[in-house]
């Protein structure tokens, strides 16, 4: 019996010889043997993996813990020897300096015993998430196992990769610049934008949209409405903002301003769009965790109630909602609307996808020593094809394979191997499944991409639904007859979560101005300087789908089909930000529809996000196959017919502003116990239509305090206008000098925005010219490099009771432009622009003082960061180094002053970047009181 089972395999694996030499495309020369031919590349592949094969199967249990990748370079550094077997592999592991590499620490809990143990291992740590159980930290290869071995460490990873959505010539092979050269950049646009006045920009997805015409129309523009971005960062913020091109008071999360310059240009659309909305931001490139914690931030810190992405990490399940598409199903919950770029990974209709799904089918070819049988990617069940050939444009491109297991619980293990036109094996992925890991294989093809083509090999377990996608590659017939198989559905992850908005891409000027790839036809054009409308074809790289699910977030069975992508909007679009002029990609696109949707809100105040959905995709207008495709979804968006749809119109919103005071009794400018004050409380209307019938209401809960009277009529305020009425106010001579007394206001009037309500805060006395100092007295501390834990100094103050000024002073003896740890300086450091520094009262209000300012320059000494100076340190350049003198904080430390002073003062700064570092040294704090 035995005998016969080894004839019927050698059987099969003869047979398998042939198929593969098909498979692999590779011709014999005529006067050959073809039985020799093909037994010699089946040799060559086979042998290859069997090499990877004999590494899986002799893991420890750390090791299985491990990404694969990183074991194999690991076992490679110990004994080069054992590869010999592999002369083509590339393990894509980053290795930097002291054989270092940043991970992915995946925890069943995040707790400080785990954080300090990373430390210990000489880790450096890059993001902590409780909520998405992670650590980000740059690690010795060598301590990996060690940590992996842990008990509450699940699962030790290559730091999860993440890509953007803007569209750019894949031949543009330059390396990325420097961190000193980017800085030299964003300084040299900050200083030009500051001495020139800039050309007013022609809007060509305002246009395309018709949202100018709807603007003018229906008088919205976005007020009462706040949209928010993540992207990648906002490097170019300040220069964008001394153009004109963005508003003053952009809010981004302190500490989570990223690197890059496409959040900046996402935000510009979104202004473009809807000029009066206010702006928010966070970066999503410190890993799949901190994306998913600052989604939360945005909407429950910032308040935003349109946030818009252009990001997918590699990671991202098609087949369960994982922590990023939680996160988005959390704020859609709230109430947001999200808006998130479908892909630029192609589709079936143009044939620009690299991507394959569908049920594992056995091919019955051995691959490998011990285990493992390879699928088949043939539809007609007469024909075989175990590797599916990738174009020649595919080099360089990540490739993810998924199968639907639930997340965190896969015991079927499947895995993932490139070969080249010789037979070598390539790139690999071959981790673990045995209970608690993801059903996730991920590797990256080589530059050099001729003649590659994938295999998906069951190692053990059950024949599962697929996902194998080439991000950025395509599937594509090679010229030995190999066919490339592509199926619909590439796009996935947090954009295919019911709660978010799929947004597909349609040009709304010049076409793409390179070819996809070689021999491509030509790529369509936009409507500029007219409007969309049913003639126009979406780009040939957005990505189609629906999106197949197969299980809960809880990863229980659930299965649905989701029409995904949802809408179409413009993208190639202008703007002011270096590389992004013009602006192509869905990561263009997302931000036009979520302007839109700012637009409606704005227009129509409450209406629910279910409606704005409604609002947008009733009015799309079709531009590919009749009704909902996998294309382009429900069409591409027009503003004037959404606004029409919803009947927008012009609302008010009638503020009240900060009083100002008299005192009856001396004229002084203060409220003082036991005396009358005339209050005057300024209403602006900040909307687009007139406040008409408009009252004020006044009321204090501090005991004692009386108003007369309690409320004023102010008539009608037009559009940007201000009014102002008075009030007496009346202080218990019981009241202590240097105690708040809080005044409410209540501002109603026509409009569905009405009424609002504000809280200010008047203090009692006089503030005192008399300036206390409380200065740091303890040693000198580190500021760790590229560590958002930072460092920190505390500051006791005591006897001031409440504040009626704060200004923080980075103090120093001598100021010096030396780079290498000046010990005069109150804070040395090697590259400023790396720093983050926020100052944080008593009661626990942070304010943030200086944010990634002054790029290459060094040091900040006798630095005095006042509400009152005449610039922000946001303009300063690395010409201003070593910084010293006065500047105005990122934002107000006035907001620190609603408490009392007295208590511990909190200075933070965290280094942002890698390889540059420095100390704290010298900061004080120079406060006033009240009389």
């Amino acid at each position: 019996m035995r005998s016969e089972r080894r004839r019927s395999r050698r059987t099969a694996l003869t047979a398998a010889g042939a198929a593969v030499l098909l498979t692999l495309g590779v011709a014999s020369p005529a006067s050959a043997d073809p039985t020799r031919a093909s037994k010699g590349v089946e040799d060559t592949t086979a042998a290859q993996i069997a090499a990877l094969q004999e590494i899986k199967r002799s893991l420890s249990g750390a090791e299985s813990k491990m990404d694969s990748a990183l074991v194999v370079e690991q076992r490679r550094r110990v004994d080069a020897g054992t590869f010999n077997r592999l002369p083509a592999l590339q393990t894509g592991v980053k290795v930097g300096s002291g054989n270092t590499v940043l991970v992915d620490i995946r925890a069943h809990k995040v707790s400080d015993d785990l954080v300090n143990a990373v430390r210990a291992a000489g880790g450096g740590i890059r993001a902590v998430s409780a909520e998405g159980g992670t650590v980000r930290a740059q690690l010795p290869l060598a301590a990996l196992p060690r940590l992996s071995a842990r008990g509450d460490v699940r699962r030790v990873e290559t730091a999860v990769e993440a890509k953007t959505f803007h569209q750019r010539d894949r031949k543009d092979t330059a390396a990325a610049p420097s961190k000193e050269d980017r800085a030299k950049a964003v300084e040299e646009r900050t200083r030009e934008a500051l001495v020139s006045v800039q050309a007013a920009r022609t809007g060509e997805g305002d246009r395309a949209h018709a949202a100018d015409t709807a603007r003018g129309e229906f008088h919205v523009t976005g007020t009462g409405v706040k949209l928010c971005a993540l992207s990648d960062g906002v490097d170019t913020l300040a220069a964008s903002q001394a153009a004109g091109e963005l508003p003053a008071d952009v809010e981004v999360l302190p500490g989570q301003e990223g690197d890059g310059n496409e959040g900046t240009a996402m935000l510009e659309i979104l202004h473009d769009i809807a000029p009066n909305a206010r702006l928010g931001f966070a970066t999503a490139f410190n890993g799949d965790a901190s994306f998913a914690d600052n989604i939360r931030a945005l909407r429950f810190q910032l308040g935003c109630d349109v946030i818009v992405d252009d990001v997918l990490y590699f990671n991202e399940s098609p087949f369960q909602d994982g922590i990023i598409a939680r996160a988005v199903d959390a704020v859609a919950a709230d109430g947001a609307l999200f808006f998130s770029s479908a892909g630029n990974e192609g589709n079936v209709a143009d044939g620009t996808s690299g991507h394959w799904e569908g049920r594992f089918v056995d091919s019955g070819v051995g691959v490998g020593k011990f285990a493992g049988t390879a699928h088949d990617f043939n539809p007609d069940p007469a024909g075989k094809q175990v590797f599916n050939p990738l174009s020649d444009g595919s080099g360089n491109v990540p490739v993810t394979l998924f199968w639907a297991d639930p997340l965190s619980s896969s015991f079927n293990d499947y895995d993932l191997y490139l070969a080249n036109a010789q037979g070598n094996v390539v790139a690999f992925s071959q981790g673990v499944q045995d209970g608690t890991q993801d059903p996730y294989e991920r590797l990256n093809t080589p530059a050099s991409s001729s003649g590659l083509r994938l295999a998906v090999v069951k190692f053990r377990g059950e024949d599962k639904y697929l996902a194998l996608s080439a991000l950025g590659g395509r599937f594509k017939d090679a010229a030995n007859g190999l066919k490339g198989f592509a199926t619909p559905g590439v796009t996935r992850g947090h954009s295919a979560a019911r709660g978010a908005i799929s947004v597909a891409a349609a040009p709304a000027a010049d076409p793409l101005p390179f070819d996809l790839e070689p021999g491509d036809p030509a790529n369509p054009s936009g409507p500029f300087p007219g409007a969309f409308d049913g003639s126009q074809k979406p780009e040939r790289f957005t990505s189609d789908g629906p999106r197949r699910v197969f299980f809960a977030p809880d990863g229980s069975p659930a299965e649905e089909v989701r029409q995904k992508p949802d809408l179409t909007a413009a993208d190639g679009v202008t703007t002011s930000v270096p590389g992004f002029d013009p602006f192509f990609g869905t990561s263009a696109a997302a931000p036009n529809a979520a302007g839109i949707a700012g637009l409606i809100l704005s227009g129509n105040p409450g209406l629910a996000p279910a409606e704005v959905r409604q609002a947008l995709t009733a009015t799309a207008v079709d531009i590919a196959q009749a009704g909902v495709d996998n294309r382009t979804g429900a069409g591409v968006v027009r503003a004037d017919l959404a606004l029409a749809y919803t009947g927008a119109s012009p609302q008010p919103l009638a503020r009240a502003q900060r009083p100002t005071v008299v005192n009856d009794a001396d004229g002084s400018q203060y409220l003082k116990p036991g005396t009358t004050a005339t209050v005057t409380v300024p209403v602006t209307n900040v909307g687009d239509g007139t406040a008409a019938s408009t009252s004020l209401v006044l009321t204090s809960p501090t005991a004692g305090v009386t108003i007369a009277p309690r409320s004023r009529y102010y008539g009608n305020i037009d559009v940007g206008q201000t009014l102002t009425s008075t009030f007496k106010v009346t202080v218990p001579a019981s009241a202590t000098v240097g105690t708040g007394i809080r005044l409410d206001t209540r501002v109603t009037y026509s409009g569905a925005t009405s009424p609002t309500t504000t809280s200010f805060t008047l203090v009692v006395g006089e503030p005192s010219r008399e300036v206390k100092s409380f200065a740091y007295g303890g040693p000198v501390v580190a500021i760790p490099d590229n560590d958002p834990t930072g460092a920190t100094v505390q500051i006791p103050v005591s006897g001031v009771g409440r504040a009626s000024k704060v200004v923080l002073s980075v103090d120093g003896s001598q100021c010096t432009p030396n780079t290498d740890g000046s010990t005069t300086v109150g804070i040395d450091h090697t590259f400023v622009g790396d720093l983050v520094g926020t100052l944080t009262s008593p009661s626990g209000v942070t304010a943030t003082v200086f944010q990634r300012n002054g790029a290459t320059g060094s040091n900040l000494c006798q630095v005095v960061f006042d509400d009152s100076a005449a610039k922000s340190f946001s303009s300063v350049t690395s010409a201003n180094a070593p910084f010293t003198g006065s500047w105005r904080p990122i934002t107000p430390l006035a907001a620190l002053l609603e408490q009392p002073a007295d208590g511990t003062w909190t200075f933070k700064v965290v280094d942002a970047a890698s390889t540059d570092r420095g100390s704290i040294r010298a900061v004080s704090l120079k406060i006033n009181g009240y009389v």
